[in-house]
């Protein structure tokens, strides 16, 4: 009689590991803004890393509703997933030790790629040399300025046009993380998402330029995906305001509209300070 076949071990998917995974909390990370807790979770033999934001952390903002900016950043995951681009690390909404909060898996980046350095540069000159984009002059002291430039990099691109639809008011050089593959993330995603203009981003490079081809394809099935009762549009519905949706509706079809990367509007900071 022949020997039974193995069956190979189901691997726990990412957002599984996330939501049901035994959190175990082992330091926070003490300059954020907001209490972020790095944790190891476990769940049916995997293990990895994780940010845990609980809300109870999370510092008031004036322009936000008191303890939603965890929702946002699982928001700012459902849209990158929509897009195709998978630009924000998995992170769901669940109870941990210190209650109701946002759960992200760490990205392991090297150090000399992780804090997104080799993608911005401070420069002499007026203009960036080839394969870089301006983004503005900024004060480096004494008196002097230097020309800010990030690279002329697809992801960084594809980037901008998340930031665009989530209407990201914080996109610093510190929240770009390279992983040992050549991955871009973007983290930190907490004052997204609000009904009113307040994109404040790095990453102004493309501004009034053409959408590439793969954008607009990525925005329409966004759309698509936004209708009413689609299931994105029914998470995002449990995550954010319904006034807040239906702007991010209106922001998608300004871009397929317009065809090209947004401009910097008027009434806020187009750059975030300090820009790291």
């Amino acid at each position: 009689m022949s020997a039974p076949e193995r069956i190979p071990a189901r691997r726990v998917s990412d957002r599984d590991l996330l939501t049901f995974g035994e959190l175990n909390v082992e330091g926070q990370i003490r300059e954020a803004s907001n209490a972020v807790l790095v944790c190891t979770v476990a769940h049916e033999g995997r293990e990895a890393r994780c940010v845990y934001k609980p809300v109870r952390g999370e510092r008031p903002l004036w322009d936000f509703p008191d303890g939603n900016l965890a929702r946002r950043e699982v928001a700012a995951y459902e849209v990158s997933e929509a897009l195709g681009w998978g630009l924000v690390p998995p992170t769901v909404l669940r109870d941990g030790p210190y209650g109701e909060g946002m759960c992200q898996l760490w990205i392991d980046a090297p150090e000399e790629l992780g804090d997104g350095a080799e993608l911005l540069a401070l420069v002499d000159g007026e203009e960036p040399e080839e394969g870089w984009k301006a983004i503005g002059f900024a004060e480096v002291g004494e008196g002097r300025t230097a020309l800010l430039v990030h690279a002329d990099d697809a992801r960084l691109r594809r980037l901008s046009v998340l930031d665009a639809v989530i209407n990201n008011g914080d996109r610093k050089g510190g929240h770009l993380l390279v992983d040992a593959e050549g991955h871009l993330f973007g983290i930190d995603h907490g004052v997204t998402f609000n009904a009113e203009d307040k994109l404040r981003t790095l990453l102004w490079g493309w501004a009034g330029e053409p959408l590439t081809a793969e954008a607009m394809g990525a925005l329409e099935a966004l759309r698509v995906g936004l209708g009413s009762g689609e299931p994105l549009a029914v998470r995002l519905g449990e995550l954010i305001t319904g006034v807040e949706l239906e702007a991010v509706r209106e922001r998608v079809a300004g871009l397929l509209k317009a065809g090209r990367h947004r401009e910097p509007g008027g009434d806020w900071p187009a750059i975030p300070w300090p820009p790291v």
